[in-house]
């Protein structure tokens, strides 16, 4: 566990420094949130077109930071560093993944105001915590997919595209279940409940795929 918790320290110590991943996400986001306000030729959306909004925005924010969560490493010799070291590699996924879950969460601190702003018709006081946790469950699914698929793209010739091929088709689950889970708390009528199920989804594609991973990460970065 002190070895994650070295890496994640200089992780988000490099990023603070470089500011090469949030600002970018961020900016995509409120860029692209812009964007549909301009191109619906309405000035507010509601249900389940805001939430697909919401969660294709992020996704996407999102992907910008899985093609840089290796790139340091990979161009200043840390990755293969670590594989050298004595050390178990599945810390390294774990530090890479909660990273990755931190830089989210930044990211939604500043995406869900501006979307909230500029497009989303229903305040969203009241349904603030059940979107959290909603958001919460994806950030963590989206963090485990990128960590493992960044680790097997960053070696690729065309890494940047690599990637998001790869991470795209399994993040599907989490896509239509976090738009399922939001889409009631978006109603113009006033949120309502959050169907169990798509917590449901969404909590049990997090503990799979985390302990998946797990399994998996050391023998992909033998091979």
């Amino acid at each position: 566990m002190r070895v994650a918790l070295a890496v994640l320290r200089k992780e988000l110590r490099l990023e603070l420094r470089t500011l090469e991943s949030i600002p970018g996400m961020a900016l995509f986001s409120v860029t692209t949130f812009v964007v549909f306000h301009f191109a619906l030729h309405r000035g507010q959306v509601e249900g389940d077109l805001a939430a697909g909004i919401l969660v294709v925005t992020l996704l996407f924010a999102g992907m910008l930071g899985l093609n840089r969560l290796y790139v340091a490493d990979e161009e200043q010799g840390g990755f293969d560093g670590f594989l050298l070291a004595p050390v178990d590699r599945t810390w390294l996924f774990v530090a890479k993944a909660l990273a990755l879950l931190a830089y989210l969460v930044v990211l939604e601190i500043v995406a869900v105001p501006a979307f909230a702003l500029l497009l989303l018709g229903p305040g969203i006081d009241q349904a603030l915590p059940e979107l959290v946790g909603v958001l919460l469950l994806a950030d963590i699914g989206f963090a485990i997919i990128a960590a493992l698929v960044g680790a097997l793209a960053v070696r690729t010739r065309a890494r940047d595209l690599v990637g998001p091929l790869i991470a795209l088709p399994l993040l599907v689950p989490v896509v239509i279940g976090t738009a399922r889970a939001l889409e009631p708390l978006l109603l113009e009528g006033g949120a309502e409940p959050v169907p169990a199920r798509w917590l449901l989804i969404l909590g049990l594609y997090d503990l799979i795929f985390g302990l998946l991973a797990i399994a998996v990460f050391d023998p992909l970065l033998e091979d």
